[in-house]
């Protein structure tokens, strides 16, 4: 089933493992994909002498839990883990080995051993996927980390395009979602921060006697964001010989999202992960502390050395601080959208309109992103109504020519969403207002996918540095912020153009800012 040149490299992948681990595989002969599935186990378990597979004829399942030796390690697929989940798969077998990049470092290790399970208490996630949707590997991934560094914690990985009957009966609309004992704990798409929030305010913590999480880190720059502004603004800062901590929720930040780039000068085309990834890379080419999946509570701007405080207790000191905290989508604000996200309301057209096949949605926004998630809704949905509030489009005019020759896309501009309607357990059309007559309406919808834009990440902020009317970080030319020692760079700030490759030149600004200014000693 897997391709030789395939097998190959996962061969050379886990020639280093150490332990030995078991593909425990339970599975009815009369369910369609247990031929499949278990030749697909064969084939994977070829791949090294530490892997075995052991086959179970149970009814009713199709079910593999990987195990260390005899004990599981918490992680169980249902459903075949091909597609994105192949990597997932490969990774939960070397993260159980205690090998990886993805590992968390010993802070988050420590947050996440602390979370109130027990072996009279034990927890089970459970994950329902899309093979195709690009952001369930990082919740995939960072939940299975969970499972094997806590024992108390299950985290089973269920392919919600096998089993069908169990998402209608969830009255699941969106990928990855995240259940706990049954109820829904998250859906969409997520960091390793955020999940560790949600289990710790649904779990509870155990008490940190000892301390171990209050600890803090010296440095002589600090850079808040682990997108292509942060990356770059920490190397050129590593460059000049500097003590470098980089605090950031994930290593490529909002750049991840994005499928196809093609306009970073020297690159003809790359995606957002494998940018994400090269920026990781580049990172670890240098002695820079990189402290990713980190949520920042607070900042103290105050005196010369800049203090940052992150979720768990721990603190981050310097004389210099670079904010490249970059944006996040943004969202519409009115009555239902937080009631309905994950259950008719979304933001990622390749992770979730296959849910929406036959279906009838609509695309707020008419910027490229907008037109672009509109046709490529076009080709699974009946029908697809893009809204722009403004009086014309702001796409691209090649993007704006295909939609309009779509028969089943409808445009209009001048309009107000004003509510998400809902029957309380998922959305069921839009209520709209024609800004030229001010009539309001109600769009028949099974689905809302939002694309308004971002939002800069700037409330940590907020209290210490004034903001914009759009609420950016106000900077000049040297990306210099009107409180010494603090500068800015990117998509938090108000430098115009939302660019890649702006933000790669002005976090390499803002390093070299701090050090001139660390040179004439306006800065310790």
């Amino acid at each position: 089933m897997l391709d030789t040149a395939l097998l190959r490299q996962v061969s050379d992948v886990f020639a280093a493992l150490d332990a030995h681990y078991t593909l425990d595989f339970y599975g009815d002969p009369a369910h369609a994909k247990f031929a499949e599935y278990r030749d697909f186990l064969t084939d994977f378990a070829s791949t090294s002498p530490h892997l075995d597979l052991r086959t179970t004829e149970a009814a009713g399942r199709l079910d593999c839990t990987l195990l260390r030796g005899d004990a599981s390690t918490g992680i169980t697929f249902r459903g075949i883990p091909g597609g994105h989940e192949f990597t997932s798969l490969i990774l939960a077998v070397l993260n159980a080995d205690g090998k990886g990049k993805n590992l968390p470092d010993a802070g988050l290790t420590r947050r996440i051993e602390r979370l109130n399970a027990t072996a009279e208490r034990p927890q089970k996630l459970t994950t329902y996927i899309s093979l195709s949707c690009t952001n369930c590997p990082d919740v995939v991934q960072a939940l299975n980390i969970v499972a094997l560094l806590h024992p108390h914690i299950a985290h089973e990985v269920v392919d919600g395009g096998v089993f069908t009957a169990e998402v209608e009966a969830l009255q699941l609309q969106g990928v990855p979602a995240v259940l706990h004992e049954g109820q829904l704990l998250h859906s969409g798409r997520s960091t390793m921060a955020d999940l560790i929030d949600r289990l710790e305010a649904k779990l509870g913590a155990l008490p940190d006697a000892a301390g171990a999480l209050a600890e803090a880190h010296e440095a002589d720059v600090i850079v808040l964001g682990g997108g292509p502004a942060g990356a770059s603004a920490a190397i050129y800062s590593a460059r000049k010989g500097l003590r470098v901590a980089l605090v950031a929720e994930r290593v490529g930040g909002q750049v991840k999202e994005t499928v196809g780039i093609e306009n970073l000068i020297s690159v003809p085309h790359t995606t957002g992960a494998t940018l994400a990834a090269n920026l990781a890379t580049h990172l670890a080419d240098y002695p820079i502390e990189v402290f990713e999946h980190r949520r920042v509570e607070a900042v103290d701007l105050s005196g010369a050395v800049k203090t940052v405080r992150v979720r768990g207790g721990e603190t981050f000191r310097a004389p210099a601080l670079v904010l490249a905290t970059g944006a996040g989508w943004r969202k519409l604000g009115v009555e239902g959208e937080a009631e309905y996200l994950g259950r008719g309301v979304h933001f990622c057209p390749h992770c979730d309109g296959p849910f929406y096949k036959g279906k009838r949605v609509a695309v707020v926004g008419g910027g490229n992103s907008g037109i672009e998630a509109a046709l490529d809704l076009a080709g699974i949905c009946t029908h697809v109504t893009v809204l722009e509030f403004a009086d014309t489009l702001r796409a691209d005019s090649v993007l704006v020519e295909k939609a309009r020759e779509r028969a089943n896309i409808d445009i209009y501009t001048e309009v107000q969403t004003t509510a998400v309607v809902g029957n309380g357990e998922k959305v069921s059309g839009l209520r709209v207002k024609d800004r030229t007559t001010g009539e309001e309406r109600e769009l028949a919808l099974d689905g809302v996918f939002v694309q308004i834009g971002l939002s800069p990440n700037t409330d940590i902020v907020a209290d210490a540095l004034m903001l914009n009317g759009r609420r950016e970080i106000p900077v000049d030319s040297g990306c210099r912020t009107a409180i010494p020692g603090v500068y800015a760079a990117g998509d938090a700030t108000d430098v115009p153009y939302k660019q890649i490759v702006v933000a790669i030149g002005e976090g390499a600004k803002a390093a070299l800012s701090a050090f001139d200014d660390r040179m004439r000693g306006i800065i310790g």
